[in-house]
């Protein structure tokens, strides 16, 4: 099994990684089955994070593993129909699994330019066809059904990525301890930690829905955007409370606080202030341009062709389903890293998501109805992809309803 007999991460630190997932990103409850999926590399971590869970009074751990090598086979040799396909059957049990409860945790680790050099085109009918099936385990996610966090393990090729200058145990140590950096698990006590920093992020998010903004207003190189905000909306950052009642983290690490935008209110240009690793290509240079919250016009200096399929996905991925702010200051973003992977490149930056919104994002948002969601401005689509367009040269408006003008953030800093 790659990268499990002899990897140079600390075992210790592995352990303490398991335990603040399922402490603090899921917040496992006594009784309730787990589904996990992972890399087959991050065994180390999956078998760590099974014995907290059990020791946390876990029903059934239910791990499911990927492989690349497996997944490189399939573009190499599958028949063309290949990639319409997608384990429906899979997904399927998968929410039937969470519609009973189950938590869900998701280890990311992945090359993510496992298929930079496979055929586009099927690259992005796979991606659709997956996206597809999957729509049904991903509602009860994107609306918050039950707990769910998501966390990373240093593959070796990832880890290449982001290091290319360094050996290959090197360069996994060096991504293994970036990982843990930012995921905070090096302090005396790492789960009174994220208790502390869930707090600062909440007292951010708090401020935004006292100030009721109804846009916000972007300005920066390339950037001169106004993003509307739906009716009703509710920011989030930190620890979040599920329908189930579980009060989770979704994102390890996180530093961000977000919200939903009015699908039918963005206007203007905008330009990405970091790559975009997308179903393992990059996309680079983004350029796009939003009208009546459609995107309009959309270039990018590479992966052009990549970007163009993921906007093509279906109506809604023309529109936005997430706003959120993030410090330049960031830990992430002061590492000076690009990792290569949206869970920690997002939190190095403010950022929007084409795509699906949250349920959650609104007032009252676990009575709503998607279509009492829709009529508030929340977005519908099968995909969430998020990208980065802060930086320290980016302000940042709120503009009330009356038009009055609030700082909210200067030169990519809280104002």
């Amino acid at each position: 099994m790659p990268d499990t007999p002899k990897t140079p991460i600390d075992p210790k630190r592995i352990d303490r990684l398991a335990r603040v997932a399922v402490k603090v990103g899921l917040n496992l409850q006594p009784g309730q089955d787990l589904v996990l999926t992972a890399p087959i590399s991050a065994a180390p971590l999956v078998r760590r994070i099974a014995v907290h869970a059990y020791q946390a009074g876990a029903g059934l751990v239910t791990p499911i593993f990927n492989d690349e090598t497996l997944a490189l086979a399939r573009y190499r040799h599958a028949a063309d129909d290949s990639f319409d396909r997608a384990p429906d059957w899979l997904y399927k049990g998968m929410a039937e699994a969470y519609g009973k409860n189950a938590a869900r945790l998701a280890v990311v680790g992945d090359n993510p330019m496992l298929l930079s050099e496979q055929d586009p085109a099927k690259v992005a009918r796979a991606s659709r066809a997956n996206a597809l099936a999957y729509r049904p385990a991903l509602e009860k996610i994107s609306n918050f059904d039950i707990n769910w966090s998501l966390l990373a393990w240093p593959g070796v090729p990832w880890a290449r990525q982001v290091f290319p200058d360094l050996p290959r145990r090197a360069a996994q140590a060096k991504l293994a301890e970036a990982i843990f950096a930012a995921s905070r698990i090096d302090g005396d006590d790492p789960v009174a930690d994220w208790a502390a920093h869930s707090a600062r992020l909440a007292e951010r998010s708090g401020w935004l829905n006292g100030q009721r903004f109804a846009a916000l207003h972007f300005t920066g190189p390339g950037t001169d955007l106004t993003v509307g905000l739906a009716d009703g909306h509710e920011w989030h950052g930190g620890a979040s409370t599920a329908k189930n009642g579980v009060s989770c983290n979704p994102n390890i690490p996180t530093e961000e606080v977000f919200t939903t935008p009015h699908a039918l209110r963005v206007e203007g240009h905008v330009a990405a202030t970091k790559p975009l690793s997308h179903q393992g290509s990059l996309i680079d240079g983004i350029r796009v341009r939003f009208e009546g919250g459609r995107i309009t016009e959309a270039h990018a200096t590479k992966g052009q062709d990549v970007l163009q399929k993921l906007i093509d996905s279906d109506e809604g991925a023309r529109r936005l389903g997430e706003v959120a702010l993030v410090p330049h200051s960031s830990p992430i973003s002061q590492s000076g890293l690009l990792f290569y992977n949206t869970l920690f490149d997002e939190n190095a930056a403010s950022h929007i998501a084409l795509g699906q919104c949250y349920s959650k994002c609104f007032v009252g948002g676990a009575s709503l109805t998607p279509d009492q969601i829709a009529a508030q401005g929340g977005n519908s689509s099968i995909i969430h992809v998020d990208w980065m367009i802060g930086s320290g040269q980016v302000d940042i408006d709120g503009i009330g309803a009356d038009g009055s003008r609030t700082p909210v953030m200067r030169k990519g800093e809280w104002a």
